[in-house]
């Protein structure tokens, strides 16, 4: 039976290669410093020397694709779990950053918002056939990904617009955010910052529902504050009209 195998992950039980190319240990270092088939892939029945084992490169080297793919799926597992109730995605080009202006930055975000390194490609993966897709023009470079899970959008971006300043990483800007199904460039983020919180937009709503409710109440009163003033002022006269009788 013919085998195939690269000599890049084998070696001859009874060769020791020589530091010296001129130098020769044995029969087989000759053939072997002769052989045209040094370096290449070719059938183990044409390589010269006794025996050929197989070292550990070759099983080494498909468990390491093997965990690397491994790890490629857990990380597009995990953004597929971030994107899980979340309300605006955001990319910041973190190229530069280091370690522990990596950690200052993930400690001073609130607990709703989460910061993942990703490749591009990957969280291409897991936002293929969403709404996220949109977020594909700020692909380029190097990024880091927050994920919001809060309604309170400037809340969750305001801690990296104070790090930013900080640090001075003014370089280091976001590369766009997708927030309810729309992209926003670098350029529009200020109408990201400026959204009034919940808090505000309940008190607006408040405040007009409010606003009819006086008018028409004060509009209910008027009639009945008239009607008094008139019901008093005829007892007045009756009161007069009493009197005058009783005198005359």
């Amino acid at each position: 039976m013919e085998v195939q195998a690269s000599t890049h992950f084998c070696h001859f039980s009874s060769f020791r290669k020589s530091s010296n190319p001129s130098s020769s240990t044995g029969p087989t270092s000759a053939c072997l410093q002769r052989s045209p088939f040094w370096g290449r892939t070719t059938h183990l029945s044409k390589l010269p020397g006794p025996h050929i084992h197989f070292q550990e490169g070759t099983r080494s080297l498909k468990v390491q694709c093997a965990i690397s793919r491994s790890k490629k799926e857990e990380t597009v597992e995990n953004v597929k779990q971030q994107l899980e109730n979340c309300y605006l995605v955001a990319g910041i080009r973190y190229k530069g950053f280091t370690v522990k202006q990596f950690q200052d930055l993930r400690r001073s975000l609130p607990e709703s918002s989460k910061l993942v390194v990703a490749k591009n490609n990957l969280v291409g993966k897991a936002i293929e056939g969403t709404q996220w897709e949109a977020l594909k023009p700020c692909m380029k470079g190097m990024n880091a990904w927050l994920f919001v899970h809060s309604e309170e959008i400037p809340t969750a971006l305001k801690p990296y617009r104070t790090f930013q300043k900080q640090q001075k990483l003014e370089e280091n800007d976001f590369t766009g955010a997708v927030f309810e199904g729309k992209f926003y460039a670098p350029e529009e983020f200020k109408a990201l910052e400026t959204m009034p919180t919940r808090a505000e937009i309940y008190a607006k709503l408040l405040g007009s529902l409010q606003s009819p409710a006086i008018s028409l109440v004060t509009t209910l009163q008027a009639p009945a504050r008239d009607l008094v003033l008139t019901l008093k002022a005829y007892v007045q006269k009756l009161e007069e009209e009493a009197g005058s009788a009783t005198t005359s």
